[in-house]
Order: structure tokens, then C-alpha cells, then sequence
């Protein structure tokens, strides 16, 4: 795998594993025994993000990261953190979502000229890879157990 693609994949698996794993607890005893892994998960995902974006942290603070090319990246929904790499040559951002979810991210990066590959959807969850030079977006979108939909979306830099 490629360095570029260990870039995307690397914090892509853990943005799934920390929004979409608390969509998988269904009852309270699946609940209390997932409970612990889950949390452990999550620690570990965060220091894997901020490895991933070289050191920097992810922070919660519903502000984009320092550099992030908001003019450039069209986001739907409000913003609830992110990380940048050092350098300006990658990001990660987290939003919630209301609505149409994954269709409505997805129809706001193509409607800014970005070229869909490898996109897919439905009411709940979604994946896809957007790119117009010089960025590659990838979007993904989970809904948990409470119906709040979140949508990371990890830039990079060609």
C-alpha cells in the first residue's frame, strides 16, 4: 500500500471504528460488555488520527483545524473538531448532520467539482473518495443507536 494510501486508509479505519462502533450496541447487556472495548477503541483511535496527522492532536472544540482550506472543501453540517498535519498536507474534520446525511455531503463536494470514486450510500452510512487537484477528500458517514448522523472527512494533498 502506498504511502498516500496509508495516509487515507490509516485515519479512515478509525474514524469508522470511533462513530460507527456505538451504532453496533442493539441492548443493555451488549451494551455493558462492549462498553469498556468500545472506550478503548476510541482512546486508541484518537492517538492513531493524531499519529496519522503527524503528532498534531484532534481536538473537540467545533472549530476547524488551522489551515484546513475551508474555501476549497465545501462541509456539511456544524463542525465539531478536527486535526491538521503539519505542513498544511492533510486534515481531518468532524460534523453532525441532520437531513439527507451522506447524499447531502456528497452532492455538496460534486456540486464544488469534485470527481467521485469508490462513493456509496444509504439512509445511514456512507463512503466515498472525492478529488479535484490539489485534494483528495474521503467522506464517511455513520449514524448511531440515536439516529445523530457523523461525517469525517479526511483531506490530503496530491
Amino acid at each position: 500500500m502506498t504511502t498516500s494510501r496509508l495516509r487515507i486508509a490509516r485515519p479512515l479505519s478509525i474514524a469508522l471504528l470511533i462513530f460507527a462502533a456505538p451504532a453496533l450496541v442493539g441492548c443493555s447487556v451488549a451494551e455493558n460488555m462492549v462498553d469498556g472495548v468500545v472506550s478503548e477503541a476510541q482512546d486508541q483511535a484518537g492517538d492513531a488520527v493524531s499519529d496519522a496527522l503527524g503528532g498534531a492532536g484532534v481536538s473537540t472544540d467545533g472549530e476547524l483545524p488551522t489551515g484546513f482550506p475551508a474555501d476549497a472543501i465545501p462541509l456539511v453540517g456544524e463542525v465539531q473538531g478536527g486535526g491538521s498535519a503539519p505542513g498544511s498536507t492533510g486534515w481531518v474534520v468532524v460534523t453532525t448532520l441532520a437531513g439527507d446525511d451522506f447524499a447531502s455531503a456528497q452532492a455538496a463536494l460534486e456540486s464544488a467539482g469534485y470527481v467521485p470514486s469508490a462513493a456509496d450510500g444509504d439512509a445511514d452510512s456512507g463512503f466515498g473518495t472525492f478529488t479535484l487537484a490539489p485534494y483528495t477528500v474521503v467522506l464517511t458517514v455513520a449514524t448511531d443507536g440515536a439516529g445523530v448522523s457523523t461525517a469525517t472527512y479526511v483531506v490530503t494533498t496530491s
